[in-house]
């Protein structure tokens, strides 16, 4: 699964770790978060993420 960075602040969302305090399960896809989570560092929407080259 790839991950995903927050262009507005750098946070990465890596979906082996998820986002517990978010209530995203570890091992959940970037795609599969609900639409209305926002980032935990800047509040921004999935709208400002974008794939990690790897």
């Amino acid at each position: 699964m790839k991950k995903y960075v927050c262009d507005p602040c750098g946070y990465v969302y890596d979906p082996e770790v998820g986002d517990p305090d978010g209530g995203i399960e570890p091992g959940t896809a970037f795609e599969d978060i609900p639409d209305d989570w926002v980032c935990p560092l800047c509040g921004m929407g999935k709208d400002v993420f974008s794939p990690v080259e790897e």
